[in-house]
Formats: C-alpha cells, structure tokens, sequence
C-alpha cells in the first residue's frame, strides 16, 4: 500500500479550505484516508497563524514509515524544516529573445 501525505479538499464552491490527510494513493482525492493531520485555509492572508496548521509530529512519523508528500505539502514540510527543498528550473523558452 503506497501512502500519500495530501490535501483533500472541503468548502463549497469557490470558497475551499483542505485537510491534510495520510491516505492511500489508489483512494479518491475526498475519499477515505488513513490520519489527518492539519489544515490549510487559502482565503486567509499569508501572515495569518491560522491559514496553515500542521502536526510536525505526525507527520515526520508517517514519513518515517515511508508515505510521500504531494507537491504542495512537501512545500509545507520543507518550510517547516522537515525535509529538504527541492529545486526547479524554471523554463527556458519563456524568457525574452534579443532582438
């Protein structure tokens, strides 16, 4: 069973908030999941405490226990310190041409 580290989406329409959820990857995006473990609200500011709650704890267990973090919540974990960054290259082709 391959574990995700996910959000899982609540809220009605064009007002959501997320639930970061343990779930495994074969079950729908708002379907069943295994442990919650925080959650994201992007209506809020940036600088507001309550847009993003998440349970450090839990969450470096279930990484230990080898679940892997979507893109977005890998985002959250390396700002928190628990994993690493990882890097992108942004495209080449977008960038302006001489003239």
């Amino acid at each position: 069973m391959a574990l995700k580290i996910r959000l899982s989406r609540g809220g009605t329409k064009k007002r959501p908030h997320y639930s970061i959820v343990i779930a495994d990857s074969k079950s729908p995006r708002d379907g069943r999941f295994i442990d919650k473990i925080g959650y994201y609200n992007p209506l809020l500011p940036r600088d507001n405490v309550e847009r993003l709650k998440l349970d450090l704890t839990k969450a470096g267990e279930w990484l230990k226990k080898g679940a892997t973090p979507s893109d977005r919540v890998h985002r959250f974990l390396s700002d928190a310190g628990l994993v690493k960054k990882i890097e992108r290259k942004n495209p080449e082709k977008s960038k302006p041409k001489a003239k």
